[in-house]
């Protein structure tokens, strides 16, 4: 599953339950009696979810960061296998200039190659980031519905006696 998207089919399971959720014989239409224990139980699947959210966006930004010490890694291998090779042909002063040209070439080529991997890097965690930040708030946005309508479907509260009678 893509990011958030269980909480999203949660949050749509709890919005159905509310949807589906009978009136009372007396109190108006837009009351509903649903059943709490059902509520209590997609809520709690949801905070048991929710935290995966955060873990996936933290594996993504280290692998992230592992992705970029290996670039770094072979770049500095690169630079260094440059470097020896043109100790090794430095006998004459065209193979040493020729050699150091060669050496910045993959000196070149490895920034470049480091630019690209951290650029792709760093977009690929904002898209990520980006849609988990989407998600979030449309499971705000629908939680807050849901509240509402349960506030809204509740008729006033007695906090001494559960019972919905």
């Amino acid at each position: 599953m893509q990011p958030g998207e269980e909480i999203e089919s949660l949050v749509d399971e709890l919005e159905q339950l509310v949807n589906e959720a009978k009136s009372p014989l007396t109190g108006g239409g837009q009351k509903k009696i649903v059943d709490a224990q059902d509520v209590y139980e997609i809520l709690d699947e949801i905070r048991r979810v929710f935290p995966q959210e955060f873990q996936d966006a933290r594996r993504i930004l280290k692998e992230e960061q592992e992705t970029l010490d290996r670039a770094q890694q072979q770049a500095d291998s690169i630079i260094a296998d440059a470097q020896q090779q043109a100790m090794i042909l430095a006998g004459d002063q065209e193979v040493v200039r020729l050699a150091q040209q060669q050496a910045d070439s993959i000196k070149d080529q490895a920034a470049q190659y480091e630019r690209d991997t951290r650029y792709n890097a760093e977009e690929y965690a904002d898209t990520v980031l980006a849609h988990l930040e989407e998600n979030l708030k449309s499971l705000t946005n629908s939680v807050s519905r849901v509240r509402q309508t349960l506030d809204e479907n509740s008729g006033p509260r007695n906090t001494s006696n559960n019972v919905p009678w």
